[in-house]
C-alpha cells in the first residue's frame, strides 16, 4: 500500500509542477473546438490568459519569484529562436492563425510554450527535492547547451551537429544519477532517461497543439498527422538546455557517499 500511495503521490505531484504547461494545453485545446469571442483573436486571448495565470500563480504564491524569473529568461530566449524559425527564409513551422500581439510571425504566447517547460523543471526541482550524484562541471554543461542553442539556428546552413551534441551529452551524463523524494525515502533514476521521458511527454503535447492548430508544421499543411518521432532527439536537446539553464539559478546539490550534500552554485564536479 504504501508503495501505491507514493505512485499516487508522484502523480501528484507531477501534475502540481506541470500546472501551468497543463492548463496552457487545455486553453489551446478547449480553444480549438469552441471559441466564440470574434472581436479578440485566438492566439491573443491564449497571451492574455497566459499572463493573467502566471500573475495568478505568483499572487497565490503557487510560483516563487525564481520561478517566474526562469519563465522571463525562457520567454526572450524561445522568441528569438520562433523568430528565425518561422522567418520566410526557413519555414520550419507556421503559425496559421491572425494575431495582434506578435513580432514578425511569432505570436507572443509562443514563449509561454517554451517557458511552461522551464517553470516545470524549477517547480519539480523543488517539490521532490533534487540531488545528484556524479554531475558534471557546470562549466561543461553550460558550453554543450550554447552549442546545442547554436545548432539550433546554424544546422540550416551548415551540418546538422545535433547527433555529436548528443553524442557528448551521453559522454558528460552517462554515469550522473538524479535522486528525487516523493515522501521520505529518496528514489533514483539515470538522469539522461528522466530527460528522455520528460521530452517524450513533450512530444505527446505537441502533438495535441499541433491537432489544435496552434501550429503546424509543413507537412500538416493539408491535414494534421502525426509528428515524427525524430522530433524527439529536439525535444530532448530543448530538455537538456532548459535544465542547463534552470541550474544557473537553482543550485545543484551532489549527493555524497554518506548522503550528506555538498552544494557548489558556481562550479560543481563530478564526485567519484
Amino acid at each position: 500500500m504504501s508503495l501505491i500511495r507514493e505512485f499516487y503521490l508522484f502523480g501528484l505531484k507531477q501534475a502540481y509542477a506541470s500546472v501551468f504547461g497543463g492548463f496552457l494545453l487545455l486553453v489551446m485545446l478547449v480553444s480549438s473546438v469552441w471559441y466564440p469571442l470574434e472581436s479578440l483573436h485566438r492566439y491573443d486571448f491564449i497571451f492574455i490568459v497566459a499572463i493573467l495565470f502566471q500573475i495568478g500563480l505568483l499572487v497565490f504564491r503557487l510560483e516563487t519569484p525564481r520561478e517566474a524569473l526562469i519563465i522571463v529568461v525562457f520567454h526572450f530566449v524561445a522568441t528569438l529562436m520562433e523568430l528565425f524559425k518561422t522567418s520566410d527564409a526557413i519555414g520550419s513551422w507556421v503559425y496559421p492563425e491572425e494575431f495582434i500581439f506578435g513580432i514578425g510571425n511569432v505570436p507572443l504566447f509562443t514563449g509561454f510554450m517554451y517557458s511552461a517547460v522551464g517553470s516545470y523543471i524549477a517547480r519539480i526541482w523543488r517539490i521532490f527535492e533534487f540531488e545528484f550524484s556524479r554531475y558534471p562541471a557546470k562549466r561543461w554543461t553550460v558550453f554543450l547547451v550554447v552549442g546545442i542553442y547554436i545548432n539550433f539556428f546554424s544546422h540550416h546552413y551548415l551540418p546538422d551537429a545535433r547527433w555529436v551534441l548528443l553524442l557528448l551529452t551521453a559522454f558528460l551524463f552517462w554515469r550522473t544519477t538524479i535522486f528525487f523524494k516523493v515522501i521520505k525515502t529518496p528514489r533514483r533514476m539515470p538522469l539522461l532517461l528522466g530527460w528522455f521521458l520528460v521530452a517524450l511527454f513533450i512530444w505527446i503535447a505537441e502533438n495535441v497543439a499541433t491537432w489544435a492548430n496552434i501550429w503546424v508544421y509543413p507537412n500538416q499543411r493539408l491535414e494534421w498527422n502525426l509528428v515524427p518521432l525524430a522530433k524527439l532527439s529536439s525535444w530532448y536537446m530543448l530538455m537538456l538546455l532548459s535544465f542547463v539553464l534552470v541550474t544557473i539559478i537553482n543550485d545543484v546539490r551532489i549527493r555524497s557517499a554518506g548522503s550528506k550534500l555538498e552544494t557548489d552554485s558556481i562550479e560543481i564536479e563530478s564526485t567519484d
